[in-house]
């Protein structure tokens, strides 16, 4: 099987099961990877925060509570007053993020790779900006913001409503696909020693990074919709 085989291939999400109502309801893989990521994430959520206490807390809650806070002051910095309501959304979306994109580690395909993961969550991100916008500026005030700083930006400012979502799906869709070619490529030509090296940047270090950067848009247009 040649490169473009194998990358058709990966495209193609396969289904893990099928729910026996009516003609049948496929589940593909991706979901089911999502719903083990999260299932994973909610248990660990449990097992980590159980027993914390206020006063003399113990290692494991000293170093839960600083990676959650880390977490926060990365986000929030770039975030007004205004928008610091949202910070809890973000760091729950770049968990979720940052393990989608390194679970791909274990040999297992991340969520993110497929091109509908990705566009639900940039809709999700979309929504919420525009929630943000219209709790902080009621309806008429979000209404004009369309108009601002002046009417002839109108049909730009609408335009962005589908600009925003599309550039944060394929930014995420498309690099961690990249990342999926490019080591595909690696393996053909240095099958043994390189791809190893290049996997801890590739489904690490990259992975992270997107996970970031989705967040980061996405506290910058919350931001901006809120001012």
């Amino acid at each position: 099987m040649n490169l473009a085989e194998e990358l058709r291939a990966e495209l193609e999400i396969p289904t893990a099961f099928t729910i026996p109502i009516g003609d049948g309801i496929a589940i593909n893989q991706t979901v089911v990877t999502t719903w083990c990521i999260i299932a994973v994430l909610f248990v660990l959520m449990l097992i980590l925060t159980r027993g914390f206490v206020v006063h003399n807390p113990g290692k494991r809650q000293l170093l839960v509570e600083s990676i959650v806070v880390w977490m926060q002051d990365a986000i929030s910095s770039n975030m007004s007053e205004k928008a610091q309501a949202y910070v809890p959304y973000l760091c729950s979306v770049m968990l979720f993020l940052g393990v989608s994109n390194v679970i791909g580690v274990f040999n297992i395909a991340p969520p993110t790779k497929d091109l509908r993961t990705t566009v639900a969550l940039a809709l999700m991100s979309i929504v919420l900006v525009q929630v943000a916008g219209i709790r902080e500026k009621k309806v008429r005030g979000w209404l004009k913001s369309f108009a601002q700083p002046i009417g002839v930006m109108l049909p730009m400012n609408i335009l962005e409503l589908f600009i925003k979502p599309l550039s944060l799906c394929m930014r995420l869709f498309g690099n961690i696909f990249a990342a999926f070619v490019i080591m595909e490529l690696v393996k053909m030509v240095v099958p043994v020693v390189l791809p190893a090296a290049l996997c801890l940047y590739f489904d690490i270090f990259d992975g992270l990074l997107q996970a970031y950067v989705f967040v980061f848009l996405t506290s910058l247009y919350i931001n901006e919709a809120v001012e």
